[in-house]
């Protein structure tokens, strides 16, 4: 992959500062990995991309679908991605990576069929259940889940969208999603279906891993014709490799929290990225470009 740099004058970003534009050195390329089909990460990631390709006139970004956060983190490292979104919890070397910023939060969804005789945590023992794509940050928690609370399943990897076909067509009992709401996945199966509920798992959970876990509610509001649910919450971040200049993440970290309106049209999850929160990434340190533009804006 090609990083030979392509000079770009930095103008709205800056003048943002109050500062005066400079030149700036752009890669001819921006990878940015995003998530499965079905998932919030893949439409958001999506139009980020967009929102880049603007900004940064020079450069070619691409959005690229991946299984989400475990296999994000790998293309991040190798490098075959400059840019990419991951979920807190499976970032196990926080040194080893930089923070764009923290986005919005992604809830652990346990959906069933409405009339399903599932209605605890506990109940998944033995179904037929779907824990996200192989190298997927659902994929990665629920596993931890299954270990923690000593429970076996039928379990199988697949992207939420053929997961919520299964569950519609019955040769599924459950699908797990840690995912941003409302996620297109379980929306397309309004009308019969059913979240559970995993309050005491949520804590637990805190509890044991601390920082990545909070218990939370997802409101009545979010799926038409679903109760509220209680479970728990993990902290979306997005990441850039350390390599890339400051200039750039610069650039990047304007673009995510000046054009956030247009990035998260049509998720209202995604509606809470904000500078007020944009630096709580946890134990992952923020990227010098970052930094930089979190310093030169009034919270």
């Amino acid at each position: 992959m090609s990083l030979r740099r392509r000079t770009l004058l930095l103008g709205a970003g800056l003048a943002l500062a109050g500062c005066t534009p400079r030149r700036v050195e752009a890669p001819a390329e921006l990878v940015l990995a995003t998530g499965p089909e079905g998932a919030v990460f893949r439409e958001v990631g999506g139009a980020l991309a967009a929102a880049l390709a603007e900004q940064l006139p020079g450069t070619k970004v691409t959005a690229i679908p991946t299984a989400a956060s475990v296999e994000n983190l790998q293309l991040l490292r190798s490098g075959e991605a400059q840019l990419a979104l991951s979920s807190l919890d499976p970032i196990d070397d926080p040194q080893s990576v930089r923070a764009v910023g923290r986005l919005y939060d992604s809830f652990m969804q346990i959906a069933v069929p409405a009339a399903s005789p599932i209605h605890t945590f506990g109940d998944l023992a033995g179904k037929r259940i779907s824990l996200g794509p192989i190298g997927s940050g659902t994929e990665f928690t629920t596993e931890r889940m299954l270990a923690f609370f000593g429970l076996s399943a039928m379990d199988e990897r697949m992207a939420h969208a053929e997961a919520s076909r299964r569950v519609a067509d019955g040769s599924l009992d459950a699908m797990l999603a840690l995912t941003g709401i409302p996620t297109p996945a379980i929306t397309d199966l309004q009308g019969n279906v059913r979240l559970i509920n995993i309050p005491d798992e949520a804590i637990k959970l805190a509890e044991k891993y601390k920082g990545p876990y909070i218990p939370a509610t997802i409101p009545s509001t979010t799926y038409e014709d679903v109760a509220a649910n209680q479970t728990f919450a993990v902290p979306n971040l997005l990441l850039a490799r350390e390599s890339l200049s400051a200039d750039v993440v610069e650039v990047v970290t304007r673009t995510v929290f000046t054009e956030t309106a247009r990035i998260v049209e049509g998720h209202p999850e995604a509606s809470r990225i904000n500078v007020r929160t944009g630096i709580a990434t946890g134990l992952v340190p923020l990227h010098d470009g970052a930094m930089r533009w979190f310093r030169s804006v009034k919270r």
